[in-house]
C-alpha cells in the first residue's frame, strides 16, 4: 500500500466514524467550531457560520480535547481554537485526540502521540484506532489486537475485523473467522454467534 492510499483510507474511515457514531460525549465541552470548506480550503466556522479560523488547510477535522488535526502542505499537525499550531505539521495522517492520545501515521506505520506531540507509542502498527477504556485496537499484518496505553499488546492480534467504537462498558465488538460478538478486556468472547454470509 502506498502513502496516498493509506491517508485516503484513514480520512474516509474517520469521516464514516464521525457520520455513523457522531461526536463522543465529551464533544459537548468543545468549542462550537466546525470545519467548513471555502474555495478549495478548509477553515472553522462558529455557530453563526462566520469563519473564526480562515480557510487555509487541505483537510480539517473536528476539535477533540481542545485540538484539531489539520493538513497543510501534505503534512498533518494540530491547532488550538485560535488556529495556532500546538503540534507542528510533520505526520502523514493524524487522528483526533481521545483519552489524551492521538494516532498518527509516519510513512506506512501508525503510532500514538500525546498533546505535546511526543511519541508515547512509536509507529509500528499497520493500522490503529482511538483508545477507549485504556485500550486501542491495532492491526499487525492482517489481524487486529489491542494495546494498552504503554503500547504493550494485551490482546494478541487474532481478529479479522473490529468494531470502530472500541471498548464500551468493558466489552468490544469483533469478528473472528465465522464468529462475531463481544470480547472482554482479556480478549475472551463473552457473547458470540455464527456469522451469516
Amino acid at each position: 500500500m502506498n502513502r496516498v492510499t493509506i491517508v485516503i483510507g484513514g480520512v474516509i474511515l474517520g469521516a464514516l466514524m464521525f457520520i455513523f457514531f457522531g461526536c463522543p460525549k465529551k464533544a459537548k465541552r468543545e468549542p462550537a467550531l466546525t470545519p467548513a470548506p471555502k474555495n478549495g480550503k478548509c477553515g472553522y466556522v462558529d455557530k453563526s457560520g462566520k469563519f473564526v479560523i480562515p480557510p487555509q488547510f487541505q483537510t480539517a477535522f473536528p476539535f477533540s480535547e481542545g485540538l484539531a488535526a489539520v493538513e497543510i502542505e501534505d503534512q498533518f499537525g494540530y491547532i488550538d481554537t485560535t488556529g495556532s499550531f500546538v503540534i507542528e505539521p510533520g505526520f502523514d495522517f493524524a487522528g483526533s485526540f481521545a483519552n489524551g492520545f492521538a494516532r498518527v501515521l509516519v510513512g506506512i506505520k501508525y503510532g500514538y502521540i500525546d498533546k505535546t506531540g511526543r511519541f508515547v507509542i512509536e509507529p509500528r502498527f499497520d493500522d490503529a484506532w482511538n483508545f477507549s477504556e485504556g485500550l486501542a485496537p491495532v492491526k499487525v499484518g492482517r489481524k487486529w489486537g489491542y494495546i494498552d496505553t504503554t503500547g504493550a499488546m494485551v490482546i494478541s492480534p487474532q481478529f479479522d475485523h473490529i468494531g470502530l467504537k472500541g471498548f464500551d462498558k468493558g466489552r468490544a465488538f469483533v469478528i473472528k473467522g465465522d464468529e462475531e460478538g463481544y470480547i472482554d478486556r482479556t480478549g475472551k468472547f463473552i457473547s458470540k454467534r455464527r456469522r451469516e454470509r
